[in-house]
């Protein structure tokens, strides 16, 4: 069943069968889109080529499965998603960190009512890490936190049904974006306690799905219209819609900027099939140009970068559905890069990717022939690397 993005709060399709059609809602951090520039130079020399380098889990409990990722290191990388994802009224939300040797779930303090399906996670220091998504009582979800644990932070200007798809995040800063009703919604707030002052925006008719912030009062999110890709675009003077190409169908899902003349795009295009194609468009600093991967068919649900003209998207591909799927793009140049089948009755999807200090690591989950997910932790990097498994 293809799950066609839809002018609404929470797209009921979402939440009833967006998993089956890979359609896990997810967005970027400001961590997708910074990397440490002294190691930006050996990256370039051990990133030419990739392999996957192993597979595993984050160890979810049951019908689990990683929606987003981001990290500032190697040693310091943070995932989150559900648990129990066929029950769209007792799933649970997870926290979960990655300190270079095993993961370990993190929860959240004195909520009552806990969170359900949180779908994009935001890193801007060691000590300040944010989460959202949605809460089980109505409300959009924002969580804040640490190693040492979580806090949910109330905003006061959240609606009952009003719906967050993505975060981002620098010292002080947070950014949320998503939808009410049938426009797309942003949420701002700066100030060190528990999220400062909250101001919220409506934009035009739509969902934003992606999100990140370059500086004090820039930014970029992405979603769709229903049927056009949407881009807004985040100054001085506010939140406004940027000038696309028109192609219907089309909707974007993910962003990464690099700088203020490079950015990068992904989602895909309905066809009248029910087929979707690939979906990427890049910002040269003046206009948004359509720049799509040789794949004739697959779903791009997340990118990331290294900060010097290499990024990394990943997602699926129906024709190679038993395996992890990601794209590298070096500025002229696509290439797969594909993981192992460990089983031939499974499908994989890839939610989510970050790139830190050489480690390309994608998120998502695996589908077994019985109808139940296993969250999915995948690693890529350059042959001779570590194989086997990726978070062991």
């Amino acid at each position: 069943m293809t799950c066609r993005p839809v002018r609404r709060a929470v797209p009921m399709c979402v939440l009833f069968v967006g998993l089956l059609a890979g359609s896990l809602l997810r967005a970027t951090s400001v961590a997708h889109a910074h990397a440490d520039p002294g190691r930006q130079k050996a990256d370039r020399k051990t990133a030419q080529q990739e392999v996957a380098q192993g597979a595993s889990s984050a160890r979810l409990q049951p019908d689990g499965s990683l929606s987003d990722v981001a990290g500032s290191s190697a040693h310091d990388i943070w995932a989150v998603g559900q648990q129990s994802v066929w029950d769209i009224w007792m799933n649970r939300g997870v926290i979960t960190h990655w300190n270079g040797t095993s993961w370990t779930e993190v929860g959240i303090r004195g909520d009552t009512t806990g969170a359900g399906h949180l779908r994009s996670v935001a890193v801007s220091s060691a000590n300040e890490v944010w989460a959202v998504g949605e809460g089980h009582d109505g409300l959009p979800y924002v969580a804040k936190g640490s190693r040492d644990g979580f806090d949910r932070v109330t905003v006061p200007q959240f609606r009952t049904g009003d719906w967050l798809g993505g975060v981002a995040a620098s010292t002080g800063r947070v950014v949320a974006v998503g939808s009410r009703g049938d426009r797309v919604l942003m949420a701002a707030s700066s100030g060190p306690a528990k999220g400062g002052t909250w101001t919220t925006a409506l934009g035009p008719e739509g969902v934003l799905y992606g999100v990140a912030v370059t500086g004090k009062s820039d930014g970029w999110a992405v979603g769709d219209t229903g049927d056009q890709p949407l881009i807004m675009r985040l100054s001085g003077t506010g939140w406004k819609s940027v000038h696309l190409p028109s192609i219907e169908g089309g909707y974007l899902r993910d962003i990464y900027v690099a700088d203020r003349k490079h950015a990068i795009a992904v989602g895909g295009v309905y066809r009248s099939s029910g087929k979707i194609v690939p979906l990427v468009l890049r910002w040269d600093g003046r206009r948004w140009i359509r720049s799509d991967p040789p794949a004739k068919q697959a779903e791009l649900y997340g990118v990331t970068g290294d900060g010097d003209g290499t990024y990394w998207v990943s997602g699926y591909d129906a024709g190679h559905a038993a395996e992890g799927f990601l794209l590298r793009y070096d500025g002229t140049k696509w290439t797969t890069v594909r993981g192992n089948a460990a089983s031939s009755d499974r499908t994989v999807r890839l939610q989510a990717v970050t790139h830190v200090a050489g480690l390309t690591l994608a998120v998502g989950h695996a589908l077994g022939a019985d109808d139940h997910y296993t969250d999915l932790v995948e690693r890529f990097g350059p042959p001779g690397g570590q194989r086997g498994n990726a978070a062991e």
